[in-house]
């Protein structure tokens, strides 16, 4: 078995959680500073909660003892802390983080780590997945041209002024939308 600790309690991190509870595969923890959402998620799956503050270093680096890995479902600024402390703790770290300032900080602290453990940054649906999807779909060309998949949540019927389905940090795709990207072109 894996000890596997999930920051983040909201719905994505519950959900990443109980995937890894129900695999059978893993023995989950999950920590956030919200004791509501923990006792919502310990409430339909029989996980260790434990509330911890994710913008305290120590504290996250104190409960990631013993573990063999970190996934944060937590939004993007607080993610470089929670790498720092993976790597303090020799734990594996994932995040699902859109952001490419933080994505180049977890890349450093996953160069200066030392030990046998993996830093992904970007796991989650895009990026993350959807790379994933175009491999799948892609391996068995022989030639292509161009490949173009699209993620989004455009609701066929929107709800907010943002137009959007907000089903994570509103924060986050506010960040996403606003900032400049990385582009390979031609690449």
């Amino acid at each position: 078995m894996k000890y596997v600790t999930v920051f983040g309690a909201g719905q994505i991190g519950s959900t990443i959680a109980k995937l890894l509870h129900y695999s059978g595969d893993y023995v989950v923890q999950v920590g956030d500073m919200d004791e509501q959402s923990l006792q919502r998620l310990s409430a339909s799956v029989p996980i260790q909660t434990f509330v911890v503050d994710v913008t305290d270093e120590a504290a996250v680096s104190a409960t990631l003892a013993g573990q063999d890995c970190v996934v944060s479902a937590c939004p993007y600024w607080v993610n470089s802390g929670i790498a720092r402390a993976a790597a303090r703790a020799g734990a594996s770290y994932f995040d699902l983080t859109e952001d490419i300032a933080t994505t180049s900080a977890v890349r450093s602290i996953a160069e200066e780590a030392s030990g046998e453990f993996i830093f992904a940054p970007q796991c989650g649906l895009a990026p993350g997945f959807i790379g994933i999807l175009a491999h799948h779909l892609c391996r068995d060309f022989e030639k292509l041209d161009e490949v173009k998949l699209r993620v989004g949540a455009l609701p066929q019927y929107p709800s907010n002024k943002l137009m959007y389905n907000l089903t994570w940090s509103t924060r986050g795709l506010i960040n996403e939308y606003c900032n400049p990207c990385d582009v390979i072109n031609n690449g």
